[in-house]
């Protein structure tokens, strides 16, 4: 069995790997509050758990034992587990069988026996033998009580009940009764785990009463904190408060060895503003990005699929909406980008046709496997940490869809780089990734895979000035952190351009080449 999971890299620096582990009857989906909190410090695996959630196929048919061993597979070597409900109880299983790939555990809302017996807490063996019998006789509506059991002692149970339906699950089937057999057979009391552990325990739990914590047996590393007034989805209805408790525990876990910012070529902020100024004008210097795109757009006609909801990321002003559409009509249109200036314009000129959104493609705004075609021209360039990118379309995909875009490869610009070098130390062409690089970014991020081809581009100007324009006019002139401060003296500017001119043809013109790559990530 091939588990699915999400791996969303630290968008800051990444101190820890952490693995969530959702309970029966919610996926991975009850972890996006709490996400938002950890991600800047930590590297997040999120794995869907077959046989506990509607919608993730494999669970009739995989025991236990089996699942322990396909986690620990597909997560990195040192990480603390975090598990809610059954998911936690999965988590001190894991570190039981395989205590030299755990460093921590945190549970939340979890027992260590689900079931009660004359000496310890838990639901009643009956009760829970006659839910499981709806289950199987009728899995939509155990499931509707189910969530009712879940909510039950929330201050605003409603509200959080409405919020727990509208994280978007398949409709609940008879897949589930293999999660429930987990759930009553799991037995960890006895279990010998010398790891830090962090136990949270809800003060109105319904399903797993505060109590248990009084049984619990201490021991070295071991943190039990009850948190009143809450409800068993604890991390849905109070993820601030369980982002400060598990960062506390945290603190005591080691860090990941050498830490290292990020290496951002270009600061998101400065690529948002340039692009601002430049949308009025854009279109008219934008002509490789309208013959890119162009070429972009046939790769579609290679890809099998009927998309329902169509991605234009990065898409600027707005202009390859409407062949977007004529390609697929009855899709929904979102156009994305990082400058908002891009965003209003493509808006207004849209005359009320599609979406649009301001976001950045590290970290997308859209909910998981909610798209199906993602087109994106020119515009992965300025995405410095390819791994964050490639996780995100990886989750934002859904099954079967597929991602078509072109980037700049680090050849583009070399003439106007080299005239530069030849003056100066500083850096005065924009940084482009390396090929190496993007595919050693997508093989990190499970579930998708990718080709793709490069193919050079020369545009050619009477001036060396006039390709400085236009770089200027599109929003892509030097925005690198290692520019140079101030002005650019005139005396080394006029270097660059002599040093341009060995590049001139016999025709009298100076090429500027472009090193496009052309690519097709496919999701699984």
């Amino acid at each position: 069995m091939t588990l699915q999971r999400e791996y969303l890299p630290a968008t800051e620096r990444a101190q820890h790997n952490l693995v969530l582990l959702h309970g029966w009857g919610s996926g991975v989906e009850i972890w996006r509050p709490l996400v938002t909190l950890l991600r800047p410090e930590a590297n997040l695996s999120l794995i869907h758990l077959p046989g506990c959630v509607p919608g993730i196929e494999g669970g009739d048919d995989v025991s236990l034992t089996t699942l322990l061993t396909d986690i620990v597979a597909c997560v990195p070597r040192q990480a603390v587990f975090i598990g809610w409900s059954l998911g936690g109880q999965i988590a001190l299983a894991l570190a039981q069988r395989f205590p030299e790939r755990v460093a921590g555990v945190v549970t939340l809302c979890s027992n260590l026996k689900f079931l009660a017996t004359d000496d310890w807490p838990g639901m009643e063996p009956g009760l829970f033998h006659r839910f499981r019998q709806s289950v199987s006789a009728d899995p939509v509506a155990a499931m509707k009580r189910f969530d009712t059991l879940q909510a039950h002692g929330a201050p605003r149970p409603r509200a959080l009940l409405r919020q727990l339906r509208a994280l978007g699950r398949a409709p609940a089937t008879a897949d589930l009764l293999t999660g429930l057999d987990w759930l009553a057979k799991l037995d960890l009391r006895q279990a010998d785990v010398p790891l830090p552990r962090l136990h949270l325990l809800a003060g109105q739990d319904a399903l797993v009463p505060a109590s248990v914590g009084a049984f619990t047996a201490c021991s070295a590393g071991l943190e039990i904190e009850r948190v009143d007034g809450a409800s068993h989805l604890l991390p849905l209805e109070n993820p601030d408060l369980v982002h400060g408790l598990v960062r506390r525990f945290l603190s005591s876990v080691p860090v990941l060895g050498r830490p290292e910012a990020c290496s951002e070529g270009v600061a998101k902020s400065a690529v948002a503003a340039s692009f601002s100024r430049a949308a009025k004008a854009y279109d008219s210097a934008a002509h490789l990005q309208r013959e890119v795109g162009e070429q972009l757009l046939t790769y579609l006609d290679q890809q099998p699929l009927t998309p329902a909801t169509v991605l234009d990321l990065g898409c600027g002003t707005g202009y390859f909406r409407t062949p977007l559409e004529r390609r697929f009509p009855a899709a929904r249109y979102l156009g994305l980008d990082i400058a908002r200036g891009m965003v209003v314009l493509a808006r207004d000129r849209g005359e009320g046709s599609g979406e649009w959104l301001q976001g950045d493609a590290e970290a997308l705004p859209l909910a998981a496997a909610s798209v199906d075609l993602v087109f994106s021209s020119l515009a992965v360039q300025w995405c410095y940490r390819p791994e964050h990118l490639f996780s995100e379309l990886a989750r934002v995909l859904a099954p079967g869809g597929r991602c078509v875009f072109t980037t700049l490869a680090p050849g583009t610009l070399h003439e106007l780089r080299d005239a530069w070098a030849a003056v100066d130390g500083y850096q005065h062409v924009n940084a482009f990734i390396d090929v190496a690089e993007l595919e050693k970014a997508v093989s990190t991020s499970p579930g998708v895979t990718m080709r793709l081809e490069r193919r050079t581009y020369e545009l050619t100007y009477t001036r060396v000035r006039d390709l400085l324009y236009e770089l200027k006019v599109l929003g892509a002139h030097n925005m690198n952190s290692q520019r140079p401060a101030g002005l650019t003296s005139r005396r080394t500017l006029q270097g660059m351009l002599r040093a341009y001119e060995q590049w001139r043809k016999p025709d009298g013109s100076l090429p500027a080449t472009y090193d496009v790559v052309f690519a097709v990530l496919e999701k699984s």
